[in-house]
């Protein structure tokens, strides 16, 4: 897969999640998907992004960086958001925070297989 189709794809994916299109995560998470080094598969991955929803009803992928070098894409996604009441452990409390994740994917076969990312908790620390 060239560098500009990873690209669409990731933008593509990116807008499937913004748009909460759960039953189209298919198209572009494999169904043996793993996050952090942990297999979840398909199902796992969804269940864990409609969680997410359910405790932040405004979240929204912002892509502020974004680097490809296929097959791998990395990418630093921007959070506005209020989570209703606890977020990684931190009552939030429905109080708007900013912070950034940090992920990286891993394609196989024009989906995503792997997932590796890491939230930027001070950052929500040092808003409460």
């Amino acid at each position: 897969m060239t560098e500009p189709d990873l690209r669409t794809l990731y933008l593509n994916y990116i807008d499937c999640l913004n748009k909460r299109e759960w039953v189209s995560l298919g198209q572009f998470v494999a169904a043996d998907v793993s996050h952090n080094g942990r297999p979840i598969g398909l199902s796992g991955y969804r269940e864990m992004l409609q969680k997410d929803v359910r405790e932040i009803p405004d979240l929204r992928f912002n892509i502020e960086l974004l680097a490809i070098e296929a097959p791998l894409v990395a990418s630093r996604l921007r959070f506005d958001c209020s989570p209703t009441s606890t977020f990684m452990g931190l009552n939030i409390g429905g109080k708007r925070i900013t912070f950034a994740e940090n992920v990286f994917y891993a394609f196989r076969n024009g989906k995503i297989a792997s997932v590796w990312s890491v939230i930027d908790k001070s950052a929500i620390e040092g808003q409460l």
